[in-house]
């Protein structure tokens, strides 16, 4: 999508992590996000990860908390990432990774309409305020992907794509010849607005990342529990689907430092159309169909 102030793309990118807990549904400012990650968490669900340069949402939420695999998703992109907590040690590999953390308080608020934990919501105005005010850093982040007007042409078609996270029922996309539509099984997935408008959320592109997905513990002494993980360095499957398109391949990344590096089954690179990208890192030992 076209950015009308250009100077928008060279600030920062908050990163915010999004609940996804059926009691969390409808989420709000999803769509109004540059970029979504979507990453497993405990007992099967998934979270988001969404990121904001360009653009600015003003009721975004639920807000929840953090875990080990987001800073090796943020950290090339630079900017903080707001969550509501993380246990300690998970809060350390925040600090290993270089990656800031924005907390409660100053820029976020509770909604009177949801229970805890479900009902933290935020401001990322609010966020870069308090971003400017702790003197972090204000640049453009890395490119996440290799975008082009000239796209990697599409080796197939697919206009309806499940993905099997775990046994709750699957995430659904379908291509309505404009965007990428999303459903829980059969029911669509909404975000509402402030004022209750309700909206389903859409993404111009789906990059789907094939993880290995592993438990991440504490130290030997640390206090804390286990949670799952996955490995976002080395390379994996990958399946990209834009336009109606798809292409199969993997993706290629040396360190957390670097951003993902796409490339088809010849070894030449993808190119993804401008646009709304949502990102699963999927894990590898679950199942993605395509028809």
């Amino acid at each position: 999508m076209g950015v009308e102030d250009g100077t928008l793309l060279n600030r920062r990118v908050i990163a915010v992590k999004v609940d996804n807990h059926p009691k969390a549904r409808p989420q709000s400012g999803l769509n109004q996000a540059d970029a979504v990650y979507e990453l497993i968490v405990e007992g099967g669900l998934t979270r988001f990860i969404a990121l904001y340069q360009s653009s600015d949402a003003s009721y975004l939420g639920p807000i929840r908390s953090g875990r080990p695999t987001d800073p090796t998703l943020v950290r090339p992109l630079g900017g903080p990432l707001q969550i509501s907590g993380a246990q300690g040690w998970v809060q350390g590999k925040f600090g290993q990774a270089g990656v800031k953390l924005l907390g409660e308080g100053a820029t976020t608020f509770r909604i009177s309409s949801r229970s805890a934990p479900h009902n933290l919501y935020g401001d990322t105005e609010l966020m870069r305020a308090e971003a400017d005010r702790r003197s972090l850093p204000d640049e453009a982040p890395l490119p996440m992907f290799t975008f082009s007007d000239s796209p990697t042409r599409p080796t197939g078609s697919a206009d309806e794509i499940i993905l099997d996270w775990s046994n709750f029922p699957e995430v659904r996309w379908e291509w309505t010849g404009e965007r990428y539509v999303r459903f829980n099984g059969a029911v669509e997935a909404n975000e509402i607005s402030e004022s209750g408008e309700e909206t389903q959320i859409a993404a111009d592109t789906l990059v789907i990342l094939f993880a290995t997905r592993y438990t991440a513990s504490p130290r030997a002494g640390q206090s804390g529990s286990s949670v799952p993980a996955l490995d976002t360095v080395g390379t994996n499957r990958a399946i990209v689907l834009f336009n109606g398109g798809v292409i199969e391949g993997t993706w290629v990344r040396d360190s957390i430092d670097e951003p993902f590096s796409l490339v088809d089954a010849n070894g030449e690179a993808i190119t993804l159309p401008r646009g709304i990208p949502w990102i699963s890192v999927f894990p590898d030992n679950r199942t993605v169909t395509y028809q």
